[in-house]
């Protein structure tokens, strides 16, 4: 059997639809999660990553979110330079540019 009540109204339908034909309810357990790729050991994210360079890289989000808190206080520290942000847009760059096998292999540690 193949298949499911809608979670809404009570009707019968397939297993795998995501939306219930008669009331047309999205059925809870589809997975509405945006993918952004593979994750390191450590749970980090390439595109997270690059995601934070650009936007929060002149305040070293990135820095802090890698776990380079170090790196993240620097960049605080000059962000009013704008020397920070020109460094996080390359950085961003570079994570969108890197395999994640590379990303992994230089941030993946636990």
């Amino acid at each position: 059997m193949d298949e499911k009540f809608c979670s809404e109204c009570g009707a019968v339908i397939k297993a795998k639809a995501e939306i219930c034909p008669k009331c047309g309810v999205r059925q809870a357990g589809q997975s509405t999660a945006i993918n952004l790729g593979s994750v390191a050991s450590n749970g980090k994210s390439r595109i997270a990553a690059a995601l934070f360079a650009f936007f929060l890289g002149g305040f070293g989000g990135h820095k802090f979110y890698l776990g380079q808190v170090g790196l993240g206080i620097v960049y605080l520290i000059f962000f009013w330079t704008l020397i920070p942000a020109i460094i996080a847009f390359i950085e961003f760059i570079l994570f969108l540019t890197m395999s994640d096998e590379a990303f992994n292999q230089k941030y993946g540690q636990a």
